[in-house]
């Protein structure tokens, strides 16, 4: 199977499917018009095929008609048990008994469909004009896994298993995964699959077609710190005589960072910012509350206690110092990341036979950003690599990153995504 060539004669269809996805961009869980634009582009193919009820998602099974090595593996073209139905073997499929399915490797390919709430300024001729960006470069993810599972379909007969591709929604903080984990997305294949794969796109950072990865950890886990102040207002001539949640707001922002560079260890990383703070109606006014909240990322998945604890003390003794009432929430958002060892190894090798030796790159670090993708791999061995996508006429280490609303994605890595995920599950199930 020469699958880079065979995508690259794909590349105008697959940037076409791109643009029209990077036009409309959608955010969250909800994604109908995506979602209708994945299955229009997956009509017509030997795929079984489901959509998800608490969300637009999208489900779709391949099966190999190679057979398996050992007992009982099924024949190429046995025909199937009647018609298909939900969760049946779509057209051309094998016939799978329990026995057979059992026997059978299943990999799982991942790609997340939503967008961010962000006026894009990218300068695109194709660029979003509805409020919402494809700045992380989820655009391409989804037609990378379009073009995959049209490889792979090409090529079944060489397939000693089956391939789970899994069109994800509300990856962007809506914990998509979870709600496709919860929805049977793990069992699409009739068992859990044996092997899971996800690459995202970089805006800067990486030249474009170079791939990243590293054992371990790979991404952070994230969570979210919500608080509130309730102060008493007034004037803002006479602060004397008011409660003020704004000043109290203001220092709690530096006071975190302190806490955090004192509580934590610097090997044992944790990273807090805050991106939304609220407070007031006018310059004159002093409030009566004030409102923010920081996403807090870290590695070691038993620091969440240690989390809340430092935050509250901190943030109560701030509030006790101004005279305020403060409420603290610490949420788990997503889980750190977590790469198996042999599964980056496996597709480290992947790498360099599709695309040569000086296209892998070994990350000594992992990478301060979260991922719903960790649900997955939590539940499956797997790997998740970053491709990078920066344009040609941009320094990598200036480009604008993902979610700038002036992140730009460069098109031409389509042709190597789609078959970098489609050569991870072929190599895995040659039988």
């Amino acid at each position: 199977m020469d699958l880079l060539d065979d995508a690259q004669a794909m590349r105008p269809e697959l940037t076409e499917l791109r643009g029209a996805l990077h036009r409309e961009p959608e955010v969250g869980l909800e994604l109908p018009r995506t979602r209708d634009r994945v299955l229009a582009a997956l009509a017509g193919l030997p795929l079984e095929i489901g959509t998800g009820t608490a969300t637009t998602s999208v489900t779709a099974v391949l099966r190999g008609t190679r057979p398996a090595p050992g007992p009982g593996a099924p024949g190429p073209g046995a025909p199937g048990p009647g018609a298909p139905g939900p969760g049946a073997p779509g057209p051309g499929a094998p016939g799978l008994g329990a026995d057979d399915t059992a026997e059978r490797t299943t990999v799982l390919l991942r790609g997340d469909m939503d967008a961010l709430p962000l006026d894009e300024r990218s300068g695109e001729d194709f660029a979003a004009s509805n409020g919402a960006m494809h700045a992380c470069g989820h655009d391409l993810h989804t037609s990378a896994l379009v073009g995959a599972a049209r490889l792979l379909c090409a090529h079944r007969d060489r397939l000693a298993g089956d391939v789970v591709f899994m069109f994800q929604p509300g990856e962007e903080g809506y914990d998509g995964a979870g709600v496709m984990i919860r929805e049977g997305v793990l069992d699409a294949a009739g068992r859990r699959p044996d092997h899971a794969y996800a690459l995202h796109v970089l805006a800067h950072a990486l030249p474009a077609g170079v791939v990243a990865g590293r054992p371990g950890a790979m991404l952070s886990a994230s969570y979210e710190l919500d608080v509130t102040l309730h102060g008493t207002g007034g004037h803002g001539a006479w602060p004397h005589l008011a409660k003020d949640p704004v000043m109290a707001a203001a220092e709690m922002v530096g006071a975190l960072q302190v806490a955090v560079a004192r509580s934590f260890d610097v090997f044992d990383p944790v990273i807090m910012s805050v991106g939304l703070l609220r407070a007031g109606t006018a310059r004159n006014i002093i409030p009566d509350t004030a409102y923010f909240e920081a996403t807090v990322r870290a590695f070691n998945p038993d620091l969440e206690d240690r989390l809340r604890e430092v935050f509250t003390r901190c943030l109560r003794g701030v509030a006790a110092a101004h005279g305020v009432e403060v409420d603290v929430e610490l949420h788990a958002q997503y889980p750190a990341t977590i790469n198996d060892a042999t599964e980056v190894e496996f597709a480290k090798g992947v790498v360099r036979e599709l695309l040569g030796e000086e296209r892998y790159y070994p990350l000594a670090n992992p990478v301060n950003a979260s991922e719903d993708f960790s649900r997955v791999l939590h539940a499956v061995p797997g790997a998740m690599v970053m491709l990078g996508s920066c344009p040609s006429d941009v320094d990598p280490d200036r480009a604008p990153g993902n979610h700038s609303p002036l992140a730009r994605f460069d098109g031409s890595v389509l042709p190597t995504a789609a078959a970098l995920l489609a050569s991870l599950a072929a190599l895995r199930l040659a039988g």
